[in-house]
């Protein structure tokens, strides 16, 4: 593989350190040329690493364009990857001339590149924001900055997130801590907390606010020192700051350091970021490489590294009370700044080094070629409609689980999901994605899709709305009008309950779909009911039991943010409003107290759909105030709120998708049933607990708790029943594949 990288070469800081780092190991495996459009300390540099680097120079840009395709073409490159507003302009102006894929690396946000600065603003902003939008690929430096950019109209699905990776190879021995410190002009001794951060004085960087929250916490710990490694704009009024909070001594101006930052980072205790903006800073991976304790602002894809409260801190930009309470809560605990900067160092060295960066670059450099060359004409793709973007996680796990499916089939398949919330659903899977109300933006993508996917749930019922079984009905009919097959896929059905809405739902599905797969055999019943025959009908399992949790740290993250301790002994209540539910609400806060008075289990109210369920949550711990107990609102993800759910030792839920995750990690579950796919689910795993919302009673609830944590010694059958019902998903897959014809 042949790549041609192109940079200004006047680049400093985060993006030098990335480009040239990874091109020194990329050479190891393919050929990546350099060319800077200035000479300088950068490409001399580049040489001295071992780096083809070639000097294209010179103002006149169309000149530059005609030397690097003739350079292009001759030297058979395959790629052209650009860095920077100069380079991504150029860039843009090479993808008809050359023919190749060209993609850009954005190291940082292009709308601040240039603060303080309005004319460059003005003119290299402008012209880097739309030579943007031509290219064909972008890399992100960080999920964040992928995010931000998607946020601005770029295609999601044309977009690859990166990570700053280092050489993790143990650094040497650094010499005497306290006389570098001493030189460099900070007052220490042997008792003390050394905090540090290497940045740049300007205001992107907010020095301010780490002043300001170490003025706090040096009133909590004296011992706590600050060396600040930089220069800029702001040294003078920092200085001043420092002075007028009565911390001027404690505090080390170091300016730029010099031979290197290894003993630097060795000589700290604390190492802090307080960006207002980063994409994924440097600084905070050099230092995990030494074992440091941290806290930063969670800007960026500095939370993909930091899981707060497990390795480290993460406080809102400009919050310098928090970041004071965090300095001295470390300041004052050496056994927690260890254990933090040891668990920092476990996870950085295994998912941020040097050599994953470069396996991800070339990931994506093969991807890019793979998609460039797929076939441009015809039908392409998949358009998928459900009750996504509600907030709603076991919806959202639904389309989480047939995406993971779909790229399972085909990795570069076009995607299109209808969505509530097309903005949020575009950021969290990186699809495409129109408003359930664009009828011309649906249809559109309906005509140039092969497959159509009414997308899991119970979508064809009437009980909580009649609207949308008419909407659900009505994409179905346009889909395959529009030339797409039509799958519902590891669907429910029912209850459709109105005579005239059982005989349009069977004859849209008689004329329109070509299979049906089902996630239990009550829903195959309601079609027979209803005279639905002509489509294939499958019995498979609800797509959502394919998903995985979140690693330990994410959860742990999850429950310390939340309150809870992670190493408790728990039991989930997953409720909702529904009718009749406010009567039964007490109930449940019985329950949870029994829980816990019988059996040490503190009550977890989790919220499956946020914005909905919390209210329900609230009204069931009502007189809980004696009793520990802890509310789940936004666990975020579906592998987060499964790999809450793993924690508990038992789960008592309405909802039907905390009984799936549980059931999909053996967790033993009681159901309280609002309607039918609740039992109908349970009664398909072989699990006979539960009973009806309507006629519940304390005993019931006492009786569920009582053999639901008897279970817990006895999870083979359960966990059977749940492998069984993975197997059986495949189901979903299988049939998808051929509807694709592949």
């Amino acid at each position: 593989m042949k790549v041609i990288h192109l940079i200004s070469g006047g680049d400093s800081g985060g993006a030098k350190t990335h480009v040239l780092s990874l091109l020194q190991n990329l050479n190891r495996t393919i050929t990546a040329q350099l060319v800077c459009f200035r000479d300088g300390p950068f490409a001399q540099e580049a040489r001295e690493m071992g780096i083809p680097t070639e000097i294209m120079a010179g103002n006149h840009i169309f000149r530059v364009r005609r030397q690097l395709t003739a350079y292009i073409k001759e030297g058979g490159f395959q790629i052209v990857h650009c860095h920077g507003s100069r380079a991504n302009m150029i860039g843009a102006m090479l993808r008809k001339s050359t023919g190749l894929p060209v993609v850009s690396t954005i190291h940082s946000d292009y709308r601040i590149d240039y603060m303080g600065r309005p004319l460059s603003r003005l003119t290299f902003g402008t012209i880097n924001a739309l030579a943007l939008r031509r290219l064909d690929y972008r890399i992100g430096v960080s999920d964040a900055m992928v995010d931000l950019l998607i946020s601005r109209g770029f295609a999601p699905d044309r977009f690859y997130a990166i990570y700053n990776g280092i050489d993790f190879t143990p650094a040497p021995d650094q010499g005497d801590r306290l006389a570098y410190l001493r030189g460099l002009g900070a007052d220490v001794d042997e008792d003390s907390v050394v905090v540090g951060i290497a940045a740049r004085l300007n205001p992107v960087k907010d020095i301010a606010t780490l002043i300001r929250g170490f003025a706090a916490a040096s009133r909590k710990c004296p011992r706590l020192r600050l060396i600040i490694a930089g220069d800029g704009a702001e040294r003078g009024r920092l200085e001043a700051l420092a002075r007028e909070l009565g911390v001027e001594r404690q505090i080390t101006f170091a300016g730029w350091i010099s031979g290197g930052m290894d003993r630097f980072y060795s000589a700290l205790d604390i190492n802090t970021l307080t960006s207002l903006s980063e994409t994924f800073s440097y600084a905070l991976t050099e230092g995990a490489r030494f074992r440091l304790a941290t806290i930063s602002t969670a800007v960026g894809g500095i939370p993909n590294l930091i899981d707060t409260g497990v390795n480290g801190y993460l406080f809102t930009p400009g919050d310098w009370e928090t970041l004071g309470r965090r300095l001295a809560e470390l300041g004052n605990n050496d056994a927690l700044r260890r254990s933090m900067g040891e668990r920092l160092y476990q996870k950085a060295s295994s998912q941020f080094s040097i050599q994953t960066t470069v396996d991800t670059q070339l990931h994506i450099y093969g991807e890019i070629l793979r998609r460039h060359s797929r076939p441009r004409t015809g039908r392409d793709g998949v358009v998928i409609c459900g009750a996504y973007g509600r907030g709603n996680a076991g919806d959202d796990a639904i389309l989480e689980a047939i995406l993971q499916e779909m790229r399972s089939i085909d990795p570069d398949m076009p995607v299109t999901v209808l969505s509530k919330n097309p903005r949020e659903t575009r950021l969290s899977y990186r699809v495409r994605s129109v408003s359930r109300m664009n009828v011309p933006g649906w249809l559109g993508a309906m005509r140039r899709a092969r497959l159509y996917i009414n997308g899991g749930g119970s979508l064809i019922q009437d009980v909580t709305s009649r609207r949308s079984l008419w909407f659900y009905l009505l994409n179905i009919r346009a889909a395959k009008r529009a030339g797409c097959a039509v799958q519902m896929y590891g669907c429910g059905i029912g209850p459709v309950t109105r005579g005239n809405h059982r005989q349009l739902s069977a004859k849209v599905l008689n004329r329109y779909v070509d299979v049906i797969t089902l996630r239990e055999p009550d829903s195959r019943e309601e079609l027979r009911s209803m005279g639905v025959t002509e489509p294939e009908i499958l019995l498979t399992a609800d797509p959502a039991l394919t998903l995985r949790p979140a690693g330990d740290d994410k959860v742990d993250s999850l429950l310390l943010r939340c309150g809870i301790p992670p190493r408790g002994r728990y039991i989930a209540f997953a409720l909702r409003q529904w009718p009749g539910f406010s009567d039964k609400a007490p109930l449940f806060g019985q329950a949870a107290r029994y829980a816990y008075e019988t059996y040490g289990l503190a009550p977890v109210f989790v919220s499956v759909e946020k914005g909905m369920d919390g209210a329900a949550n609230l009204i069931a711990a009502q007189g809980l105030d004696d009793v520990p107990h802890y509310f789940l609102d936004d666990a975020g993800g579906a592998g987060a709120i499964i790999g809450a759910l793993a924690r508990m030792e038992a789960v008592v839920s309405m909802r039907l998708h905390a009984l799936i995750f549980s059931a999909g990690q053996g967790i033993p579950l009681a159901g309280v049933v609002y309607d039918p796919k609740v039992s109908a689910f349970l009664r398909y795993i072989g699990q006979e607990l539960f009973t009806d919302l309507s006629t519940l009673t304390a005993e019931d609830l006492r009786d569920m708790v009582d053999r639901a944590v008897a279970q817990a010694a006895r999870p083979e059958a359960q966990a059977a029943a749940v492998a069984r019902l993975r197997e059986m998903e495949h189901g979903n897959v299988s049939a998808a594949r051929r509807l694709l014809g592949l």
